[in-house]
Parts: structure tokens; sequence; C-alpha cells
């Protein structure tokens, strides 16, 4: 029976060698996997619905991932049957200079959903305990602080009716270079190549090792992890609508009566 990826447990120890990024998750073939989102994202456009006329409860969706894993389809792909206008889209890029003015979680709190939406992080608040500690941008004792300080917003947000979940996509390298280079060769897709792709690759064992480290330390019982396989974006999808309506049938909604 197909799987929704590997949830990982608040007191594990993530090792991502351990997971396959090409693994199927029991999906017999693309076909069956898109068939699978398809169902599911027709579910999904219902519950999105119910949450925007309930109102009791928000859905923030974290989606992280290395460059080329998949964020941007994933965003297009599986909310492409929800109403958009119960859809908050947030693309956390490099800080401005209003941002660094302020705490990390700053711009993070700012782009939470209300209640009765669903808000869209690609890449999010994680970006700060990963760049900074890559490039060494801040001091090792201000980066791993954030790790509390992330821990206690989730169970903040959550506590106020927020269900926080957090995906990350696992690329393989292989993917991700044919990835890269299928934006160099494609005139619709040249704009989104930047040569920091390349740098960032030479990177490659340092932001796994940071993502290892933030999946670890971040994965808790309010919002934990689930590491989804990325190298085939059908079954990427497939799993993270079944995620999400999974997620949001633990709601248990009805429908409000009128004048409710």
């Amino acid at each position: 029976m197909p799987t929704t990826g590997v949830l990982v447990s608040h007191l594990e120890r993530v090792d991502l060698a351990r997971v396959a990024p090409d693994d199927r998750l029991g999906y017999a073939d693309r076909s069956a996997a898109a068939a699978a989102a398809d169902r599911d994202g027709a579910r999904l456009a219902e519950l999105a619905t119910m949450l925007t006329a309930n109102r009791t409860h928000a859905l923030l969706v974290v989606l992280q991932g290395i460059d080329a894993s998949g964020k941007d389809g994933a965003v297009r792909q599986v909310f492409s049957a929800v109403n958009p206008s119960g859809l908050r889209v947030t693309a956390f890029k490099e800080p401005t200079a209003t941002e660094l003015a302020h705490d990390f979680l700053w711009r993070a709190h700012a782009a939470t959903p209300a209640r009765g939406e669903i808000g869209i992080w690609n890449r999010s608040h994680y970006e700060d305990v990963l760049v900074p500690r890559v490039d060494r941008l801040v001091p090792k004792a201000v980066w791993r602080r954030r790790y509390q300080a992330i821990n206690a917003f989730e169970e903040h947000l959550t506590n106020e009716g927020t269900l926080v979940v957090k995906c990350f996509l696992h690329v393989s390298q292989a993917e991700q270079e044919r990835r890269l280079d299928e934006r160099l060769a494609d005139p619709h897709k040249t704009w989104k190549f930047s040569p920091a792709d390349r740098a960032k690759r030479e990177q490659w064992p340092e932001y796994r090792e940071a993502y290892e480290a933030l999946l670890s330390k971040t994965s808790t019982k309010h919002a934990p992890w689930h590491i989804i396989p990325a190298d085939h974006p059908s079954v990427r999808n497939a799993a993270i609508t079944s995620l999400l309506v999974q997620t949001l049938e633990g709601l248990a909604m009805t429908w409000p009566q009128a004048g409710g």
C-alpha cells in the first residue's frame, strides 16, 4: 500500500543516506501515482473549502529542499484543484534589509496563514539554520539556538489552531544535476537558473549535514518532519497530497449551518 514518505520521530537522529530519494512509495508506476494525486487532489480541494467555511483552523505547509528538489512543481501541482482564494503562497528568498533589521522569525510570523487559509511556504524560516551555517554568516552559537526558537514558534502556532505540515523534498545528487542541466537547456526554464546554483552544488555535503541536523532537532510531536522522496515528481505529488488530506480529515470538519 502506498505511503506518504518517512515520518521523522521527535527522538530520531536523521541519516538521509538511509532514505532512498527514488523510492516510489508503493506506487506501481508514474500513472498510478498521478491517478492517486488526482483523486486526493479533488478531496483536498473539498477539505480546503471546508477549512475556509469553518475558519477554526489554518494549515501551514512548509516545503524545504535543496535547489531543484521540486518545490515550485509541488506548489503548482499539489494545489492545482484548490480554490486560490483560500491559498497564501510565500517564497522565502534572501532576506531584505528590513527583514535583517528584525529577529529571524519576524518575516515568518508575518506570513502565517489566517484561520480558514492554507499557507504554503516555498522555503521557510529553516533557511536561517541552513545558509548561515553552511556559509558561516553568523557564529555557531547563533544558528544553534535558533532550533529551540523555531520549535517554540511552531508550538505557538499549533496551540493557536494552525496545523503545521513540514515536507523535506529529498532529491538525489544525480537527479539535481539533471534538473539543473535541463534548466539551462530549456528556454522556458533558463530564468530559474543562477550561477549560485552550481556553487551551492559544491556544498552538497555541508548542506546535507545541515539538513540532517535540522530534521533531527526540529521534528517535534506538534510539528513533525516528513521526508518525501522527490526524484519522481509524480510520487512526490501523490505523497504530499495524501499527507495533506489525512491532516485535514483529522479535523473531522462538517459543513457549518447557514447563519452560523
